[in-house]
This record gives C-alpha cells, structure tokens and sequence, in this order.
C-alpha cells in the first residue's frame, strides 16, 4: 500500500504533466513574423461585425476569428439590435459599407491594435479591434463598434 506522501507526489506529478501538455498542445502565440498581413482580416472583420448587428450574418461565421468573450459580446449586440428591430417594424437589412482609414499599431507583446473606419450612408463609424498571433494566425481579443 503505497504512503499517504508517494501518492501526493504522484498526484503532483499528474498535475506538472497535464500544464506541461498544456503548454504544448494549447494554443501558442505566435511573433509578428510568422503572422500574416492583418490588415484584409480587419477589414472584413469590421464589415462581418456590422452584419451580425443588423442580423444578416450569422455569429457563428466569426466564432474562429474571435475569442470566446467578443463572440459573447456581439452576441449580445446582435440580440439588442434585433429587439430593437422587432420593437420598430423593421426588416433586417444588409448595410450598404465602405471601408475607410485602417490604423494599425503593433504591441511589443505580439499583439496588434487597430481602428477600421466604416462609412454609412449618413454615419460614420469606428471599429476597434486588438488581434492577438495565435497558432500562426490572427484572433480578435477585442472588438468594438463605436
């Protein structure tokens, strides 16, 4: 019968492997160097984020472009505006965009902080997104529209 200590330090040693294979089947950042250009993502990241407000887009669409809490965030976008909607008769529409001004500017932790301006017929927006490098690719840590 083993002691009550072997089998803490067995269970402990479970534990260092399960973080050790964590570490390496997890997601791994990435450098700016094994990522490409960001700038086509933004965009269509902007565009995507105003059809899934005006409820001509599946959320789903952006699940693998996003993280779990900017997933939850336009979720609950989406479903405001389509109250909103329903309150006032109105149909979903696809919004007739333009891309405008795309500012970037890169973190020194591997990230990438961006404003994309989008263009209404009478409006203007700004989109802000942060993109983390991921596994060799982009994803939306965060995504605002204002």
């Amino acid at each position: 019968m083993p002691s009550p200590g072997s089998s803490e330090s067995n269970a402990q040693a479970l534990r260092r492997e399960r973080i050790e294979d964590d570490e390496f089947f997890g997601p791994q950042p990435s450098t700016l160097a094994e990522l490409p250009d960001p700038e086509p993502l933004l965009r269509a990241l902007a565009i995507c984020a105003f059809e899934v407000i005006a409820g001509v887009r599946q959320i789903e669409h952006l699940a693998s472009w996003v993280t779990d809490d900017v997933y939850a965030h336009l979720r609950v976008r989406a479903s405001i505006a389509a109250r909103a909607r329903a309150v006032t008769g109105q149909v979903a529409d696809r919004p007739r965009l333009a891309i405008g001004h795309v500012t970037q500017v890169k973190r020194d932790a591997g990230g990438l902080d961006a404003v994309v301006v989008v263009f209404e017929r009478h409006r203007s927006y700004a989109v802000a997104i942060c993109l983390e490098g991921m596994d060799r690719r982009w994803r939306a840590s965060v995504l605002v529209v204002l």
